[in-house]
């Protein structure tokens, strides 16, 4: 996520910065009661007006219905995980099918927009959390539906590329909507760029790569629980290229050069803070610093789009025998400790710490491109800027959700060239 100078700039300017995680698991209980009934800080918000105007104009609004009813026919817990998997993987597709064009429109929101995922998602996880089962349900069974339905819904299970060889593969991450508390309109371009890519085979000089994304919760419990691990293990020896996206800075691309091993509290989609080093398994042998191997200079020389992109390397750290911190324009020094990545010190740092780290651990560091792209914050029209009194869309704000979009795409397809050109075709030897 963003430094404090770049959350500044995004609180100012009335929108939105990147996104992070936590499963919904962690707040599951076997007892639904009042506060049960209530469901988590996310779930509260989807009775506000906008939300429920992006489900009803998406034709998302019947998705919780339709789940409540199918859920509530299920007999046993292998009736509700088949139903739980089954109604996640179906939303997950009709969200990508709706972005991509296929299918009816559901209404007159814009088909670019990733927010009805978003809201329909927390629906399903309100009748999940609440649901009266007809047969016994532990307080650990129903966290695994809840696990399960996020899963599934995100797409993590639904990451599979062609056997054939001659299509190189592409892993592509986003996030949800967050700062909902300060704009409830609010829109995540990663995520509308995971549904807009998903699927989707982009055309290099060394031949074509099919782009598979999935999408990750702003919630720390989530990545502390080791959710990207999950998702990412199984698939990192098998890619060409993996990017994680996230939403930075107002009217710019930024390719992260460094990532820091520091969490700094800023609140998430719970309202949850965590303040410290970055936990993940074997902290002994955990750094302070990973790095991005994305062709950096190729994306930032490339005409990618109508937004500048830019090689970011600034960090911030505590040098090495020093206590406070210290902003580095050029990056880490030997045996400095993290307080901030170029990506800083929220979860779009920390997916990318994580994601890269998890690169590293498995060997691949020189073989494997992968790193961070910040993308442009998703901006209302000047007129539309005002949360208390601006509608959910505008023209100037689909405008530029389609522009970021496009030009993810874009920055990805010059770094697949790069990847796929190299004398080692990693493509042979899966």
């Amino acid at each position: 996520m963003a430094t404090a100078r770049m959350r500044t700039a995004v609180a100012v300017a009335g929108t939105v910065l990147m996104g992070g995680v936590v499963g919904q698991g962690g707040t599951a209980s076997a007892e639904p009661g009042p506060a049960a009934a209530v469901g988590t800080v996310e779930e509260q918000r989807l009775e506000q007006a906008a939300p429920q105007e992006i489900l009803r104009r998406s034709g998302f609004d019947g998705v919780a219905g339709d789940f409540a009813a199918a859920l509530g026919g299920t007999r046993s817990y292998a009736q509700a995980q088949r139903v739980v998997s089954r109604e996640g993987t179906a939303l997950w597709r009709r969200a990508v099918d709706r972005v991509q064009g296929r299918g009816p429109a559901g209404g007159d929101l814009s088909r670019d927009d990733d927010r009805p995922l978003y809201w329909a998602r927390l629906g399903m996880t309100r009748e999940v959390r609440t649901w009266e089962a007809e047969f016994a349900l532990s307080e650990d069974q129903r966290s695994e539906l809840l696990a399960q339905l996020d899963r599934t819904s995100r797409g993590q299970a639904d990451l599979t590329w062609p056997t054939a060889h001659h299509e190189g593969r592409i892993l592509l991450t986003g996030f949800d909507p967050f700062t909902l508390d300060r704009d409830i309109r609010i829109s995540n371009p990663s995520g509308a760029s995971a549904l807009a890519l998903d699927g989707t085979v982009v055309q290099t000089p060394h031949g074509p790569a099919r782009i598979e994304t999935a999408v990750f919760p702003v919630r720390w419990a989530d990545f502390a629980e080791g959710v990207v691990e999950r998702a990412l293990r199984p698939h990192l020896p098998k890619l060409d290229l993996f990017t994680t996206v996230s939403q930075g800075r107002i009217g710019r691309f930024d390719i992260e050069r460094t990532n820091g091993a520091w969490r700094g509290g800023f609140g998430d989609n719970d309202n949850a803070s965590s303040t410290g080093t970055v936990p993940v398994t074997d902290p002994a042998s955990q750094p302070q610093w990973t790095s991005s191997t994305l062709p950096y200079k190729e994306i930032v020389a490339a005409g990618t789009g109508r937004f500048p992109v830019f090689d970011h390397t600034e960090v911030t750290e505590i040098p090495a025998g020093g206590t406070a911190p210290v902003v580095r324009p050029d990056g880490p020094t030997a045996g400095s400790r993290a307080r901030a990545g170029g990506g800083g010190d929220y979860l779009s740092n920390e997916i990318a710490y994580r994601a890269t780290l998890l690169r590293d651990r498995l060997g691949l560091h020189d073989t494997l491109p992968g790193g961070h792209v910040h993308t442009p914050v998703l901006q209302f029209g000047a007129d539309n800027a005002n949360p208390a009194t601006g509608t959910v869309t505008d023209p100037d704000f689909v405008r530029n959700r389609l522009d970021i979009v496009a030009q993810v795409r874009a920055v990805v397809t010059v770094a697949a060239g790069e990847a796929l050109k190299g004398p080692t075709d990693r493509r042979e030897r899966r």
